[in-house]
């Protein structure tokens, strides 16, 4: 594995607009996630966070604090993690898990009131599970079932 370079999250802005658009993931991997360019319109409550890599955009996900962080937990201080990708060409250096593991610094940074992230990973995307594993997520023991099967429904207190 390469050395990572310098990594740090930002929020979206235009100039990654480019760089996001074309992603690519492998079709195995488009099963679990969606790339960045389903998210050029957000609503209220979403936020389209980028993991940069030496001002490059490497990675990206979305922190919702809507309505449908209630579908995973009980928390009322709670953000929901989804579509987290990184693009198929920058895979394998560590990306994502540098991006999980300043999570969360950046959430107290950004979203003071935040104090736990929950997400949800389909029992069969393996890499994703050992991956929030790694960086300090949790099972909680709740079960979902999503379009393709069951989901483990997963948090790390800020």
């Amino acid at each position: 594995m390469e050395m990572v370079n310098f990594i740090e999250l930002k929020h979206f802005s235009d100039e990654y607009s480019e760089k996001l658009n074309h992603f690519e993931l492998p079709e195995e991997q488009g099963l679990f996630t969606a790339l960045p360019n389903n998210f050029t319109e957000v609503t209220k409550g979403q936020h389209r966070i980028v993991i940069l890599s030496d001002d490059e955009p490497v990675g990206f996900f979305l922190l919702h604090s809507t309505d449908r962080v209630n579908e995973y937990s009980t928390n009322p201080n709670a953000m929901l993690l989804t579509a987290l990708s990184v693009d198929h060409a920058k895979q394998g250096k560590g990306y994502a898990k540098q991006g999980m593991l300043l999570l969360d610094e950046f959430v107290k940074s950004e979203f003071p009131n935040c104090d736990e992230i929950v997400l949800a990973v389909n029992h069969k995307n393996i890499p994703a599970q050992k991956l929030y594993i790694k960086v300090g997520f949790q099972d909680t023991g709740m079960r979902r079932v999503g379009m393709i099967g069951k989901q483990y429904i997963m948090k790390l207190t800020i």
